[in-house]
């Protein structure tokens, strides 16, 4: 029984993560990314605070004006005890930058060669300083093909529905070495439950959509945390025919929606932010504000309700949210809103052909082009010729002119209504003293308790 209290010193930490069964190099859900980074490590990794660290590279170099990145690999096994080539991680490089899910994000490199035995060199065709928060990424862990395995920094023993994480690069440590962790998967009101009962030192990957549970299930404040996540969250209008063909009527739906109500309906100190970007980031403008932000509550919903009585025609639209007594609690002021303005709103499921869909996404790096192409599910011409100059952009300067155009033209096209910047809470015992807020809303497995030394 002592081994499956997850608050004790001794014991593997159980660790409970919101979300479906774990796979190693699955990137789709928050578990699978764990287990694949604990199993298997990038170039470089995030360490506790969400900063870069080494992973198989012991350093690295950037040089040509930010065109190269040499990275000397360090001396490296597989968890299965055989050795990592530079060709190995090159491979793997390679098909993921050819076909990985951050594929969209990496069309700056040119190519990635082997230089020697321990170095290998990532050529651009464009700078990138941001390069390193993307190799950082579970989705760029080096996975061998043929037997999967990884590199660690942990191994996993056994192979069950919960699995139990070792700590490498000892294989034959007993069990109970301190730094185990035993990780499970579960919906977010199990996960609460397990850590109110004191058999879970920590619950990741809670959101929004769960937030309501922890407030009713009498958790300790100080055992709850809530990252200042960087990303973006509002409604994308993923459907531009009909009322939303006009962007004047896309403003009447995005005007009419008050963040400060949605939003303070989930959360009381969640901040609403009614801009696309965060901050001027690497575009060469500030964030980009909507026109009516000016306007009054009762002006903004005046004209909305003018645009629709304009059309002529009865407007419904589908509204996706996922699962969860926080979407239940946002989808109500929303629904609100839009009833107050003769829109008749339906919600449908999260991946349900929709009008307008729920996007919450925590930045993968801090680049401006990242919440631009993001709100873009679709935008109009001129905002994606200048995200796609952006891309392109032979220099620094040039591409932060074209993040800046693509601000303004998305923010008057209203392809997207920002609501918040997202939504990140864990559950944690004060015994994981290494545990760290950060803007990535990321906390590896490994980086639990405090080196004993």
């Amino acid at each position: 029984m002592a081994a499956c209290d997850g608050t004790t010193g001794s014991g593997p930490i159980a660790v409970s993560v919101i979300g479906s069964p774990s796979r190693l190099g699955a990137t789709g859900d928050q578990s699978s990314r764990l287990l694949t980074d604990a199993l298997a490590q990038g170039l470089v990794r995030f360490d506790a605070a969400g900063q870069i660290e080494p992973g198989l590279a012991e350093r690295w170099i950037v040089t040509d004006e930010g065109m190269s990145y040499i990275f000397r690999l360090r001396d490296a096994r597989w968890s299965d005890g055989s050795e990592v080539t530079a060709a190995q991680v090159v491979d793997r490089l390679n098909r993921q930058v050819r076909s990985g899910a951050l594929k969209p994000f990496l069309t700056a490199i040119d190519e990635i060669v082997v230089m020697t035995p321990q170095v290998i060199e990532v050529r651009l065709h464009r700078p990138r300083p941001d390069l390193l928060k993307l190799f950082a990424q579970p989705e760029l862990a080096i996975v061998r093909r043929v037997r999967p395995v990884g590199t660690g920094p942990m191994q996993l023993v056994g192979d069950a529905a919960t699995p139990l994480l070792r700590p490498l690069p000892d294989p034959d440590t007993p069990a109970g070495t301190r730094g185990e962790v035993r990780l499970t998967a579960e919906p977010a009101s199990l996960a609460v439950a397990r850590f109110v009962d004191d058999r879970a030192a920590l619950v990741t990957g809670g959101g929004f959509a769960d937030w309501p549970l922890v407030q009713a299930a009498g958790v300790p404040a100080p055992a709850i945390r809530i990252d200042p996540a960087a990303g973006l969250f509002g409604l994308a209008i993923v459907r531009r025919d009909g009322f939303l063909a006009d962007a004047a009527n896309r403003a009447a739906v995005a005007q009419a929606i008050d963040a400060t109500a949605v939003i303070g309906a989930v959360a009381a100190t969640w901040t609403p932010d009614d801009r696309l970007l965060p901050d001027r980031l690497d575009s060469a403008a500030p964030p980009q504000a909507p026109a009516w932000r000016a306007l009054t509550m009762e002006q903004r919903l005046a004209a909305s309700r003018a645009s629709v009585v304009a059309y002529r025609q009865p407007v419904r639209l589908r509204i996706a949210l996922p699962q969860g007594p926080g979407a239940t609690r946002l989808w109500g002021q929303v629904a609100r809103a839009l009833l107050l303005i003769g829109i008749v709103p339906d919600r449908v499921a999260a991946a349900a052909p929709a009008d307008l869909r729920l996007v919450d996404a925590v930045a993968p790096y801090d680049s401006a082009r990242w919440y631009l192409a993001t709100a873009c599910q679709p935008c109009g011409d001129e905002a994606r010729a200048q995200l796609e100059a952006a891309r392109e952009a032979p220099t620094l300067a040039e591409r932060a002119q074209r993040i800046a155009a693509a601000d303004a033209a998305l923010t008057a096209d209203i392809a997207f209504i920002p609501l918040a910047r997202p939504w990140r809470w864990s559950l944690v015992s004060p015994r994981l003293r290494p545990w760290a807020l950060n803007s990535r809303a990321w906390h590896p497995l490994n980086r639990l308790l405090a080196d004993p030394t």
